[in-house]
């Protein structure tokens, strides 16, 4: 038996798991108490600026403490005969920490300070310094750019350990380690920091086994210049390997025997190709949910524009691992319900014994395409893929005082298959090919949603036969950690679970929406691309009269009018 543990952004799961055949015998959820930290410090009270979004390092504790006792207690299964336990997380987040892994928000003259608490994924407040990254890359000609589409993201490591020294010098110096939270639940588990090769190619700029170099980072801020050897350099692990044994501590914690193999951390997307047995080049796997991350391997070495990264050895050893993905999905059509949804759809849904999100799906399926007049941007959270800009936002392009709740969410359920589609296009016109799309996540419950996608990109849709995807790729990696499996393609082989091409493409939908996906691609290039061929910087416009009118709100204490 092998455990694995999924750290979502909301809670964690964790799974037990067969390593002969991959049957999953119990699972158990804990939500984190503090959830995603956006708006308020809880230690305070604060509120947190526009685009900040933070974590709670005991939270991701909590999750080793019940959720793994109530997975192995449901299971049946004797502790005793686990062998390994594996580990996902969101990527990239990130926390400051002392030289043995004590969080900075841990210490109590520290605990009011945002900057000591750990930079979830969706924090995208770097944005001003991940352009500075970009820019001087591109001045300098540093080859590394390349490798990440030509943009360094506000998500990722670098942006986000600028953004401390310069916002908060004094614990930008009182940090020690800058560390991914894959590798610091690992460091818990086994008591070994290891960095994961999966965090430090996509969101470290760690390619072909250097860092950007130190005049590289003096020139972005005299202060940053020793950031990786003081601060974020160590031994990196290959994916599947064994980081250490299950220490005494963890052991009490999950209920599971010391020394047990714990394998090298990872990152919830990446993980998931092994467990939709897409380990071929040319799979790609999108895994849908509040978020999508494309992932996929590949033998050849190709430069995508606009994508996430590419890394020897990021998704399986051996092979080249691609990266892109979406910032909002799931997180967009929940937004929709949240805010723009009448009572009545509420009340309606409730007579009928469906969620919203099922009552407005029914009624948006009984269209054809187009027949709602409208073409949505994806971009209400940013973009990741192909712009890597989150200071994008959405757009919706034909309302009427005609249009219906039901009309809107359909626009936005195309509009992030409009978002796949301009990635997997990316991808083949760079020499990359895309042979299936495999869908992963939770928004595969949504027939709907996929049979648009497969539409809208016009191919089969394959589908991983697992609810949870991440956790079982974590697993498979656990198996691997204690020799259940000599590597990461025969224990996905044996464990791994897919159902090839679910949903196949309507032709003449896929005709029709060839026109629709034509008018996003108009609206992309538009608002998209900043001060090139007549676009409209907008959007960036908008964002900074926003944050400079709760800057003065915070200041003065008055609501401006």
């Amino acid at each position: 038996m092998a455990v694995g543990i999924d750290f979502g952004t909301l809670s964690g799961r964790a799974v037990v798991v067969r390593v002969a055949d991959g049957e999953e015998l119990a699972d158990a959820v804990h939500p984190y108490p503090h959830g995603s930290v956006e708006r308020t410090l809880p230690a305070t009270g604060a509120v947190l600026p526009p685009d900040w979004a933070l974590q709670v390092p005991a939270d991701w504790v909590e999750v080793l403490r019940t959720a793994v006792p109530k997975a192995v207690a449901a299971s049946g299964v004797d502790p005793r005969d686990v062998v390994g336990i594996g580990t996902d997380f969101t990527a990239c987040t990130v926390l400051p920490t002392l030289a043995d892994g004590t969080p900075l928000c841990e210490l109590p003259e520290l605990a009011g300070r945002p900057h000591a608490y750990p930079k979830l994924w969706k924090h995208h407040a770097a944005q001003a310094q991940a352009d500075r990254i970009t820019a001087l890359a591109e001045d300098r000609g540093e080859a590394w750019l390349a490798r990440y589409g030509g943009r360094i993201s506000s998500e990722w490591e670098f942006a986000k350990a600028l953004q401390l020294l310069e916002e908060d010098p004094e614990v930008y110096a009182r940090t020690q380690r800058w560390v991914e939270a894959a590798d610091w639940i690992i460091w818990q588990l086994c008591g070994t920091y290891v960095r994961n090769a999966c965090t430090a190619g996509y969101k470290g700029i760690h390619q072909d086994g250097r860092y950007p170099g130190r005049e590289y980072l003096a020139a972005l801020n005299p202060g940053f210049a020793d950031f990786v050897e003081a601060k974020l350099e160590h031994p990196i692990g290959r994916l599947g390997d064994r980081a250490g044994g299950l220490t005494a501590q963890a052991a009490a914690w999950t209920g599971l025997p010391e020394g047990i193999a714990v394998a090298v951390g990872n990152v919830d997307a990446h993980v998931t190709v092994p467990a939709a047995q897409a380990v071929e080049p040319g799979q790609m796997v999108a895994i849908m949910g509040t978020s999508t991350c494309h992932v996929m391997v590949s033998d050849r070495l190709g430069e995508v524009p606009g994508m996430c990264g590419v890394v020897d050895g990021g998704i399986l050893p051996g092979l080249w691992g691609y990266e892109a993905g979406q910032s909002g999905v799931g997180d967009i059509f929940g937004w929709f319900v949240d805010t723009s949804v009448p009572p009545s759809y509420h009340e309606q849904a409730a007579e009928r014994g469906l969620d919203v999100h099922g009552l407005l799906t029914e009624l948006a399926a009984g269209q054809a395409v187009g027949e709602h007049g409208l073409v949505a941007l994806d971009w209400h959270s940013g973009n990741r893929s192909v712009l890597v800009d989150h200071e994008l936002s959405g757009l919706v392009v034909g309302q009427t005082l005609a249009t219906r709740p039901e009309d809107t969410y359909r626009a936005l359920l195309e509009a992030t298959a409009f978002g796949t589609r301009t990635i997997i296009e990316a991808f083949e016109h760079a020499g990359v090919p895309v042979g299936e799309l495999v869908v992963a996540g939770g928004l595969l419950k949504n027939a709907l949603l996929m049979q648009i996608y497969a539409d809208v990109c016009d191919r089969p849709l394959s589908t991983i036969g697992s609810d949870q995807g991440p956790a079982l790729g974590s697993a498979i990696h656990a198996a691997v950690a204690a020799g259940a499996h000599p590597d990461v393609h025969a224990a996905a082989a044996a464990m791994g679970k897919v159902n090839r091409a679910v949903y196949r493409p309507d032709p003449a939908r896929a005709r029709a929406y060839d026109d629709l996906y034509a008018e996003y691609v108009r609206l992309h290039e538009h608002f998209g691309r900043r001060g090139a061929g007549g676009g409209n910087d907008v959007m960036h416009r908008l964002r900074a009269l926003r944050a400079e009118a709760i800057r003065t709100k915070n200041t003065s204490g008055k609501d401006g009018r």
